[in-house]
């Protein structure tokens, strides 16, 4: 028997796996995917305190936030980088330049003025590193530094560095098919989605990190539990590198009261992201033509003379943040990303809410309670260590890949499927599909090393 069964195999799930294993607990993780296939892949690739949240008064999720960013900026620097990010400032923008100015020095100082500090930039400056940027009212910009990740990466090694203790395993492509209440445990029933096989664990304690899936699932499941979300869609294109003349990130206001980052990296451009409600399956979930033409408008109106269409886009993606219900609206680009921890019975824990960045901080919480019922003193400092199992493929490091470092990813990172190496080992921005060969290795070759590993 474990001691505990987590399902959800994301960003939050991967962190308590972590956590857990660290303190010498049996923990099993089961995850009906990939690892970091679902809303951990489809973030804006930050690491950040979030500037947007000040203007909602969230002053200590920021904080949190911007020690995690720091914290992580050291721990983990081969998938982690800090970047100048520029805020540009029009006439009719929502926030004026003395009101930005005053942001910055208050999320500098949230971050205890670890950040490296931040300040104004004026319109001919702008004008000069972004040549294509709309001059039209432009008044300047503000700036600010906040770090770049690779969000399949760090769920991914969390996992890796949690499975160097002997008594963690972690499985992905496990569906969870029921659960079943016993007298002093809870039996977890799952199918493996690739063999069909079927099969079950046994647990003291469960903890639910299914994220937007949780209304649908628990219920499914026979797990008490009351809808509590309010999911949001958010969707991010990759653009080629040259579309746009670009000094650093930007974050841009629209008029319609969004917040858009455009951020360079890896040889593309991240553009993102969107807050919309769902009305589409959540499972893989994909971006509509509607959405890219949003976001395309957007670029549109900030670098009139760039001319970015749809040939400029490599690649989308799409994602469902867990946003937890409040009293005061519906409104998903102000519900606060403070998280929640409920329990539905006894002997389980879901973890709901909350940003990337604190994954970490979320984690703790549901440890500090759950880690001593177990008759186990809780250590927080024990995460505060740097991974120590990397990636095979670094994100930043490795321009070219070797055919041997393909035959080392598929035998040691749980590489399932094609999309699996492309995707989230390689952190490739183009489609699988369009790869058709890599390092001299066929499509059918590296399928069948996936098939035989």
């Amino acid at each position: 028997m474990h001691d505990v069964i987590i399902i959800g195999g994301g960003i939050n799930g991967a962190g308590l796996f972590r956590d857990l294993a660290l303190h010498g607990i049996d923990v099993l993780l089961l995850e009906k995917g990939d690892f970091s296939s679902q809303t951990s892949q489809g973030s804006s690739k930050m690491l950040h305190g979030g500037i947007r949240y000040l203007e909602n008064f969230d002053l200590a999720l920021v904080q949190e936030a911007l020690e995690e960013k720091n914290l992580w900026l050291k721990l983990a620097p081969h998938i982690c980088s800090e970047r100048k990010f520029y805020l540009p400032v029009y006439n009719w923008s929502k926030w004026p330049l003395p009101f930005v100015r005053s942001g910055i020095f208050l999320y500098d100082a949230l971050s205890h003025f670890q950040n490296r500090p931040g300040g104004l930039v004026w319109r001919e400056e702008m004008l000069r590193d972004f040549p294509t940027i709309n001059p039209q009212g432009l008044k300047g910009a503000g700036t600010y530094y906040d770090g770049i990740v690779d969000d399949h990466k760090l769920a991914l090694e969390c996992l890796w560095d949690g499975e160097l203790e002997e008594k963690a395993v972690a499985l992905n492509y496990k569906e969870v098919t029921r659960i079943e209440e016993r007298e002093n445990h809870t039996r977890v029933h799952f199918r493996d989605l690739l063999t069909q096989k079927e099969s079950h664990r046994d647990a003291k304690f469960i903890i639910y990190a299914t994220g937007p899936f949780t209304d649908e699932l628990l219920p499914k499941w026979g797990v008490p539990w009351t809808s509590a979300l309010l999911p949001s869609k958010g969707i991010h294109l990759w653009i080629k590198d040259d579309a746009l003349k670009l000094s650093g990130p930007m974050v841009l206001q629209t008029k319609d009261n969004r917040v858009i980052f455009v951020i360079p990296q890896r040889h593309a451009i991240l553009v993102g992201t969107t807050e919309t409600p769902v009305d589409q399956e959540m499972f893989n979930i994909k971006a509509t033509d509607g959405d890219v033409k949003y976001l395309l408008s957007v670029l549109k109106d900030y670098f009139p003379t760039a001319n970015i269409n749809h040939s400029h886009i490599l690649n989308t993606f799409a994602a469902i943040r867990p946003l937890v219900k409040e009293d005061t609206g519906q409104d998903r680009g102000k519900t606060s990303r403070f998280h929640r921890i409920f329990r539905p019975t006894n002997n389980s824990y879901v973890l709901l809410g909350g940003k990337y960045t604190t994954f970490r901080r979320m984690g703790q919480d549901v440890l500090k309670e759950l880690v001593p019922r177990l008759g186990v003193a809780y250590r927080d400092h024990l995460t505060l260590n740097p991974l120590r199992k990397t990636s095979t493929v670094g994100t930043f490091t490795d321009t070219e890949v070797s055919a041997e470092k393909i035959k080392t990813t598929i035998r040691t990172e749980r590489v399932r499927t094609y999309e699996d190496l492309i995707t989230r080992r390689l952190s490739w921005l183009n489609p699988p599909e369009s790869y058709k060969e890599i390092s001299g290795l066929s499509r059918a070759e590296i399928e069948k090393l996936i098939e035989n590993s």
